[in-house]
């Protein structure tokens, strides 16, 4: 018998779905993109740059035999439903599995959801649709785009400076780091001074001269403005004022990241890979259900069956007064999709009755998506506050503060947002508004340089600016830290040398394209594109045209940073050695090239450690060993015909139980075997 052929991007949800689908359907993973452009033609484009940027597309490289299995899949079904990510990149996924394993119209539809439910996704085959070939058309522009600009200036600095790739964001990202880094270089302290004076129950700060704002310069300033005070204060005014504090909106993908990093130290990377997992499918008791909606959207939208659920769910737990009312969706510029935003696929799922089956870090997460959606549909909370001005010979000093009088959404989001009461005395008890206080003194301040980036604040920046995609975030400040443009001191970005001579060296030829104004243009026309307003060929030569001139001008004009002498002479010539860089990382080699090419050999000779005789052979030694990241491991110096490894550091001595070796643990000395500890 024929099945249905749904074909996902992920394993691991492709087994959740085929549960919940049965047995007329088959669900099978295309394991994420399936092609990508080839590396043939110009430039290693990819493209046919002069037959309207025809894109030459390959299977990426390992994927053939899965290829192969896939059209096997649909040969043997009478139906195909492409399920890849509700986003565009997923549209251009569907679009390459339809092309490639030879789909018609006639025996396939795509199909869409935001959460990984029965419900939802049952009721997405009744909203079966075909491709959407602008969000095709919008995503293939955005490839190609980066193609171009990531191959022609990654070129470009690898041939000119030290710097190892130039990307379309990745390179305004940088500057944005170096701007600011530079900004802090040039700024200059100013010295100010503050005055307070102190009562017995609360302190008050100088704002105003005659109610007009003061500021204080200098140490002569504060002393004689203090010369013309005295104890005695007058109580001017008392404000008392109900005000609200609203919850935050549900998270969509850049407030999540911003807000895992403050609030729970998670990368940006590290949170998304999280979120997908819990989108994809956690196995609970009875069942396997994905936890969250879809983690990557631009919308605060909320379906009306969740704020429904919702609604009832506030209401049995905490009462009717914490029942809040739907906040209207903000209208951003930016906003990719219709989709919702990332909230728990049902709000009867609290993180306590998940924990026990999520990791740690999955329980944080979710706890934090789920509290920010159920906040979001609750009241404000209330606080009272009060602002007190008291007069001193025409000086006028203010003092505030705040009472919580109703918790509201607060209730369930106090964890992630304080909110301390500040109390004041009663003012009305004091006779004839007048109070005196214990002692006045002024302070010295400096004004302090702007902060650097954090990965929290540069994302918020990026959004706010309009520049690359929530989704890309994680993968573009990835790349900095990866290339070597940035260190992170004390969870901050600082730019390193070869990052501001590479964004110096881009400023110098590209200062017209590699900044926010053009970025962000460039992503609305890709909007424009998805929306159908904007050929994509338009677009791709209105950009060519003025980028590839640029190119070919810094190639001839940029000039060249010297190589380092290293103070050695090639042995073949006799002409200085040089540290060069290639894609593979740094060698050493002749600066007579071409004439010589003559390559040091960087291995050098390590003093190799025996520590012990390997346990499992009896012939080799026990060595200290490195994996390809560095990490240190103990190993049989007969390796490949010995596969004796080891975490633990060998002691070189043998239990006198079980007679197997000790090993290091913890400060400890303990069988590698029994429960033997020295």
């Amino acid at each position: 018998m024929s099945k249905k052929l749904v074909i996902v991007e992920s394993p691991s949800k492709s087994k959740t779905i085929e549960k919940y689908l049965g047995k007329d359907y088959k669900v099978v993973s295309s394991l994420g993109h399936i092609r990508d452009l080839s590396t043939s033609g110009k430039y290693g484009f990819g493209v046919d740059v002069e037959n309207d940027f025809k894109p030459d597309y390959k299977i990426i490289k390992g994927k053939n035999k899965l290829v192969k299995e896939l059209k096997k899949d649909v040969k043997e079904s009478d139906f195909v439903y492409l399920a890849t990510d509700p986003d565009r990149e997923g549209e251009a996924i569907s679009w390459h599995l339809y092309d490639t394993l030879g789909l018609t119209p006639s025996n396939y539809k795509r199909i869409v959801f935001n959460e990984i439910t029965k419900d939802v996704i049952l009721n997405s085959f009744d909203k079966a649709r075909m491709i959407d070939d602008d969000l095709v058309k919008s995503q293939e522009a955005r490839r190609i785009l980066d193609r171009i600009i990531g191959f022609r200036l990654s070129k470009l600095m690898q041939s000119k400076t030290g710097g190892k790739s130039a990307g379309r964001v990745q390179s305004v990202a940088l500057k944005l780091i170096v701007d600011r880094e530079r900004e802090i270089q040039a700024f200059i302290p100013e010295e100010y001074y503050e005055i307070d004076a102190h009562f017995d129950k609360f302190d008050a700060k100088l704002d105003t001269y005659n109610h007009n704002k003061i500021e204080i310069k200098t140490e002569n300033e504060a002393q004689d403005i203090l010369s013309k005070l005295s104890k005695i204060f007058k109580i001017e005014s008392v404000d008392k004022k109900e005000k609200s504090k609203k919850a935050k909106y549900p998270f969509i993908t850049s407030t999540l990241q911003q807000e895992a990093s403050s609030k729970l130290n998670f990368t940006s990377k590290k949170t998304m890979m999280i979120a997908q997992k819990l989108y994809e499918g956690i196995s609970l008791k009875d069942e396997t259900v994905g936890l969250i909606t879809y983690m990557r959207t631009d919308s605060v939208r909320l379906s009306d069956e969740f704020i429904k659920s919702t609604y009832a769910f506030i209401n049995d737990k905490y009462g009717s007064d914490y029942v809040g009312y739907v906040k209207q969706s903000k209208k951003t510029e930016n906003v990719q999709d219709a989709h919702e935003a990332i909230r728990p696929t049902s709000i009867n799922r609290t993180p306590e009755s998940v924990k026990e089956y999520l990791s740690n870090d999955e329980y944080k997460l979710y706890k934090l998506i789920y509290t920010r959606a159920l906040a979001s549909l609750m009241k404000d909370a209330k606080v009272e506050a009060t602002t007190v001005i008291l007069d001193n010979n025409n000086y006028q000093f203010k003092t505030t503060g705040q009472v919580l009088i109703f918790d509201g959404y607060l209730k369930v989001y106090s964890e992630y947002e304080s909110s301390e009461d500040k109390i004041l005395p009663d003012f009305s008890i004091y006779k004839e508004r007048v109070i005196e206080s214990n002692s006045i003194e002024y302070s010295a301040h400096a004004t302090k340089p702007p902060s650097r980036y954090t990965e929290s604040k540069l994302i918020k920046e990026m959004e706010e600016l309009g520049i690359g995609r929530p989704s890309t975030y994680a993968t573009t400040i990835g790349i900095l830290s990866e290339r070597g443009y940035v260190n992170v001191v004390d969870k901050k970005f600082v730019p390193t040398e070869i990052g501001i001579e590479t964004t110096d060296k881009l400023q110098e030829f590209f200062k017209d394209i590699i900044n926010v104004k053009y970025t962000k243009e460039m992503e609305d026309d890709l909007d424009k594109i998805a929306d159908g307003n904007l050929k994509e060929i338009e677009l791709l030569k209105r950009f060519y045209d003025e980028f590839e001139p640029k190119v070919k001008d810094a190639f001839s004009n940029m000039e060249k940073k010297p190589a380092e002498e290293t103070g050695e002479m090639c042995p073949n010539c006799g002409s200085p050695l040089v540290i060069k860089q290639s894609r593979y990382g740094k060698f050493v080699a002749c600066s007579n090239y071409p004439e010589c090419k003559y390559i040091k050999n960087n291995k050098e000779e390590k003093q190799v450690v025996e520590i012990m005789d390997c346990p499992k052979c009896k012939d080799g030694k026990v060595i200290e060993r490195k994996t390809k990241r560095g990490k240190i491991f103990y190993g049989c110096s007969n390796y490949p015909k010995c596969d004796f490894a080891s975490w633990d550091k060998p002691t070189g001595e043998f239990c006198p139980e079980c007679n197997n070796y000790l090993i290091e643990k913890k400060d400890k000395t303990k069988c590698s075997s029994c429960d033997y500890e020295k």
